[in-house]
């Protein structure tokens, strides 16, 4: 389904998805055993210019639109999606953000490295006791001469043990989100402890860590946008965000739906092949339609981004639909190869664990649903 797309957006959609099957799948189930993508898959996927796609030339970037992004997460998704999140943090939350908030002289330091794979970027906002209540976060930044010092904990941060720079957001002023500013840490900071997170359900081969913060100080530049600007600055990114990773759970979807298909047409039971059986074409529809539908919320809010107009709704009914969607899709897929589905030798079984985080992270399918509904009524669950 590519009828909206040019021919330069389906000439990247098609030398990604040759990458992906060259570079990618086959190491993903060795990945996801050993707990660890092979980081050499960062330059390789930052030379195709994956790393810079929507960010300006001028800043080390690629270029191109937000529909062309989703495209590319989508195929990422499809192969790895811990090799699809560290993208979509490093790229869509902390260099976007850069981007959007920055001065010129932070997106001369940072751009051009995190656009060229030289660095990667982590985004630290949630907290040991502060998930979806991210305006109530504790680690805190105070003035001291020459710039600030950062104590606090982050919890469950992509790329922690990977990234360069972390996107930080710490209060520095009054309880509740208005209190709440953002900084660019540099990962090698005097003070700064990070601990990756071992035995995840699913995304075992991506990165994920602690980070404490113990007297971390770094100067007044490090500041990104205004004092008091970081909850607007984590929300604009993480309504991007949703469009990412919904992007990256129709890659899910398609997988499981080319999975599902190749497997039915193949594996015979009764002397005849079981997509002749009509349930399985029932598991194998259901799984087709909500790619469509998944793709198409995503593109959506792709189209409004490029056009210049609201898009945070549409985002958060995008993300909703296509995380709750993968979850569904990979089930199905999953009974489809019936035993087989169940161990790592087909993919069906890690698309289902990577799929089920993505209901939970970047809002969770609750929290999306009271933001919808604050949009369409006016009134606000939230207080």
């Amino acid at each position: 389904m590519d009828f909206t797309l040019n021919d330069e957006q389906r000439a990247i959609r098609q030398v990604t998805a040759e990458f992906v099957a060259r570079e990618i799948t086959p190491h993903a189930a060795a990945w996801d055993r050993a707990e660890q993508v092979d980081l050499s898959i960062v330059k390789k996927l930052a030379d195709l210019g994956i790393f810079g796609i929507t960010i300006p030339e001028e800043h080390g970037g690629s270029g191109g639109d937000h529909t062309t992004y989703c495209l590319v997460l989508e195929e990422l998704g499809k192969g790895d999606s811990s090799v699809r999140g560290i993208v979509s943090v490093s790229l869509g939350l902390v260099a976007k953000s850069i981007n959007g908030y920055g001065t010129a002289e932070q997106k001369a330091a940072w751009l051009p490295r995190l656009c060229a794979g030289d660095a990667l970027g982590c985004f630290a906002l949630t907290e040991p006791d502060t998930g979806s209540d991210a305006g109530s976060l504790a680690t805190r930044a105070t003035r001291v001469d020459g710039g600030w010092r950062l104590d606090g904990s982050k919890m469950f941060i992509t790329n922690g043990t990977w990234a360069q720079v972390a996107l930080v957001f710490a209060r520095t002023g009054e309880p509740g989100p208005k209190g709440v500013s953002a900084f660019l840490v540099p990962m090698d900071s005097a003070g700064l402890q990070v601990e990756e997170i071992h035995g995840k359900l699913g995304l075992r081969g991506q990165a994920t860590a602690a980070l404490t913060f113990d007297g971390v100080t770094v100067g007044e530049d490090a500041l990104l946008g205004s004092l008091g600007e970081g909850f607007k600055i984590a929300m604009s990114a993480l309504a991007k965000g949703r469009m990412s990773l919904a992007a990256g759970c129709v890659g899910i979807i398609q997988g499981c739906l080319d999975a599902a298909v190749d497997y039915a047409r193949h594996r015979e039971q009764f002397g005849r092949p079981i997509a002749s059986f009509q349930l399985v074409q029932q598991l194998i529809a259901d799984i087709s339609v909500e790619a469509d539908a998944a793709r198409l919320l995503t593109w959506r809010v792709a189209d409004l981004i490029d056009r210049g107009l609201p898009f945070a709704t549409e985002s958060s009914t995008a993300k909703l639909y296509a995380s709750e969607a993968a979850v569904r899709a990979a089930n199905n897929a999953l009974q489809v190869f019936g035993g087989y589905g169940y161990i790592d030798e087909y993919p069906v079984g890690k698309y289902l664990r990577d799929a089920r985080v993505t209901t939970v992270y970047e809002g969770t399918s609750q929290i999306q649903k009271l933001i919808i509904g604050r949009a369409l009524t006016g009134v606000n669950a939230f207080a």
